[in-house]
């Protein structure tokens, strides 16, 4: 089974993850940031992937930051050495008037390229402005390249939500498993 278990404690907050790749989409969240807590959620859900998370903290930035932290190193656990899968994903996930594209690419390399703009301050109890450095701090804790891009949409929850979904679409399909693929799927032999 590819299971990634992180506990993650600073002076400002504590963090526990258990991600498991090959998992049915059920989650049980709680960040104390209901938004994300949400957001994280539909990523689960529609990247089949089974998430216990649980985090405290002092600051929302702090406890929302911390938390993809753990996130993203909890992927790199679960993925291993990346044998036989097929490494990248994409989708395209509209959800009412929101439509956004997600890339993924599993080789190792963190890059994250997030396009994605919100006319409120706040979405619900979290920051907007977190979204984009959320997902950012995922892809570089997670070691992979995240490339997302709201291609448009009005509703400010919409677009956070349907981020947080195709990237867990696009994600579900990098991690699977392929059918035909042995090892590592690098011409260099090695992710």
């Amino acid at each position: 089974m590819r299971i990634g278990k992180v506990e993650r404690k600073t002076k400002e907050t504590e963090v526990m993850v258990r991600l498991n790749l090959d998992g049915s989409g059920k989650a049980k969240v709680d960040t104390t940031i209901k938004f994300l807590d949400h957001l994280l959620a539909s990523f689960a859900k529609h990247g089949c992937l089974d998430l216990e998370l649980r985090a405290r903290g002092d600051l929302e930035h702090h406890i929302a930051e911390d938390t993809m932290i753990a996130l993203g190193e909890a992927i790199e656990r679960a993925l291993g050495k990346k044998t036989g899968i097929e490494r990248m994903g994409d989708a395209i996930v509209p959800m009412d008037d929101a439509l956004v594209m997600a890339a993924v690419d599993l080789g190792g390399r963190a890059f994250p390229d997030i396009e994605a703009k919100f006319t409120k301050r706040k979405l619900d109890d979290l920051s907007s402005d977190l979204v984009v450095h959320l997902l950012q701090t995922l892809a570089t804790n997670g070691r992979f390249n995240l490339h997302v891009k709201v291609m448009r949409g009005k509703n400010d929850h919409h677009k956070a939500e349907a981020i947080f979904k195709a990237v867990g679409v696009a994600f579900s399909r990098a991690a699977a498993k392929s059918l035909r693929r042995r090892g590592v799927p690098s011409t260099k032999g090695v992710l």
